[in-house]
């Protein structure tokens, strides 16, 4: 391994392992998935376009490695556990309500069809444009900015209808 794949590739390893945890929603077959994604970019470095985005390039590779992974996974169903996040993963310790919010955003993020959350996830998270994100998962500039647009208010309406503490109890009533 060169000095220059790893000044170009260890910078994206966390963005990486963030949407890997996303899409497979287990730690252990996220990591997994990263590892071999790595393997695959360092074996085929001299196929990546010299003048092209790297980070594009190797999110390509995690996707197709998924999705590959998810088909598969999807033709043998079986039960697959979904890790709550740990609390040093935060930047803070949250609130109690913090970490319900947390938790129904998880879980609305989860009821997203395949197509918008993965869009979702790589232009809100892991920051890609509009291209890079097409290029990506392999669809026209259009279509990301139509299933962000629908996952972003799928989102916003799951989110609308968790009831919140205040609502859910309204005869107490916070006393100073």
């Amino acid at each position: 391994m060169t000095t220059e794949m790893v000044r170009l590739i260890e910078p994206v390893i966390p963005a990486l392992r963030r949407y890997a945890r996303a899409l497979m929603k287990d730690r252990a077959a996220a990591d997994d998935l990263v590892q071999d994604c790595l393997e695959r970019a360092i074996g085929h470095w001299h196929q990546r376009h010299a003048e092209g985005d790297i980070r594009a390039w190797i999110f390509a590779i995690l996707h197709n490695l998924a999705m590959t992974r998810l088909r598969r996974a999807a033709a043998r169903p079986r039960p697959v556990p979904i890790e709550d996040a740990q609390e040093g993963d935060l930047a803070r310790p949250a609130t109690q309500e913090d970490r319900l919010r947390y938790r129904d955003a998880l879980a609305a993020l989860a009821q997203l069809p395949h197509e918008q959350r993965a869009v979702l996830l790589l232009v809100g998270v892991e920051d890609l444009s509009y291209a890079q994100t097409a290029k990506v998962l392999g669809i026209p500039i259009g279509t990301v900015m139509s299933r962000l647009s629908r996952a972003r208010e799928r989102l916003s309406k799951a989110m609308s209808e968790v009831p919140r503490p205040e609502s859910a109890h309204p005869h107490l009533r916070r006393v100073k």
